[in-house]
């Protein structure tokens, strides 16, 4: 390579300290490190940190650097005695000098050399356990648990690793957040089936299945209840208690309702990404006409109402 100005490449002042070098060096490998950086031009910078990183770090080199620096500025190709001004080994990457390990390591976990690269002299890594098997289980739980949340233990079978085939029965108390929703799944790690050889078991996955309510239908983050009136509630108007998902809710019927009409009370429904609220379907209901007094009513009322519900 021809000379270029180290101090400037690493972006520090001629007195920097050591450990502003070691510093600058870091941030700058870490940003041009060709497993890191794909855009063109980035390996052959990274070359030029690494070369004036080997020799501004080494304090004789640094010195030698410092003394004869302006006979180098005439293009005059670099060497020092006995070393090179620091390798780099294209394809794969990597420092001659020792302090790449250390730096991505810190970067990048301490596997960084194990993806796709093993150093002369390092002992294979053992190949650790294989895992155990996933398990998948539906969970059925009621309306007031999803929308409340809570513990529930829970009873299941597992393969015995030791029993050839054998299953066990484990029990666990699982944690359900608000607002599960069916179809739902919840990850419990290290909760699936043992490992035969010694690894770590695998995870288990459970599947909501939410019980029909005796009140509510859920329609989305919806709740629907049905609320059956009277003739004469519908027409006149009332006022009526409403069971909630939390509780209960006093509900205004106007006069005039129909059948098939939607009243709606707001937030009142599963608490999930988002708050529903709880619809309230009116459904009128005519008292049986089984008696002559019964039937005579709706004879009155037949002549009394000129009312024609069909238009066809």
């Amino acid at each position: 390579m021809k000379y270029q100005d180290y101090y400037q490449i690493l972006g520090v002042s001629r007195d920097a300290s050591g450990a502003d070098i070691k510093k600058s060096y870091r941030k700058l490998a870490r940003l041009y490190h060709p497993d890191v950086n794909k855009e063109e031009g980035a390996e052959e910078k990274f070359k030029e940190i690494n070369e004036a990183h080997e020799v501004l770090k080494d304090s004789e080199k640094r010195q030698a650097y410092d003394r004869f620096g302006s006979d180098w500025k005439h293009g005059n190709e670099f060497h020092t005695a006995g070393a090179g001004a620091g390798s780099y080994r294209g394809g794969g990457g990597g420092f001659s000098g020792g302090d790449f390990s250390d730096f991505f390591e810190s970067i990048f976990g301490g596997d960084f050399q194990q993806q796709g690269r093993q150093q002369p002299g390092q002992r294979p890594r053992q190949q650790a356990p294989a895992k155990g098997e996933d398990q998948e289980l539906k969970l059925s739980i009621t309306l007031e648990e999803a929308f409340n949340g809570g513990t529930k233990t829970i009873q299941y079978p597992q393969k015995n690793p030791a029993g050839h085939g054998a299953v066990e029965m484990k029990k666990l108390k699982v944690n359900l957040p608000k607002g599960v929703t069916g179809g739902q799944k919840i990850r419990l790690s290290k909760q699936g089936h043992p490992s035969a050889q010694g690894g770590e078991p695998g995870d288990l996955y459970l599947e909501m299945t939410i019980q029909p309510h005796k009140f509510f239908r859920i329609e989305g983050n919806d709740l629907l209840l049905r609320l059956v009136l009277t003739p004469w509630e519908a027409a006149l108007g009332t006022s009526v208690k409403v069971p909630t998902i939390d509780g209960s809710a006093e509900l205004k019927i106007k006069p005039g309702m129909q059948s098939g009409q939607k009243m709606r009370l707001k937030g009142k429904g599963m608490r999930g990404e988002a708050t529903g609220d709880q619809l309230v379907e009116i459904m009128i209901q005519t008292p049986p006409a089984d008696d002559e007094k019964a039937q005579e009513f709706y004879r009155q009322m037949q002549k009394q109402f000129d009312f024609k519900p069909r238009n066809f």
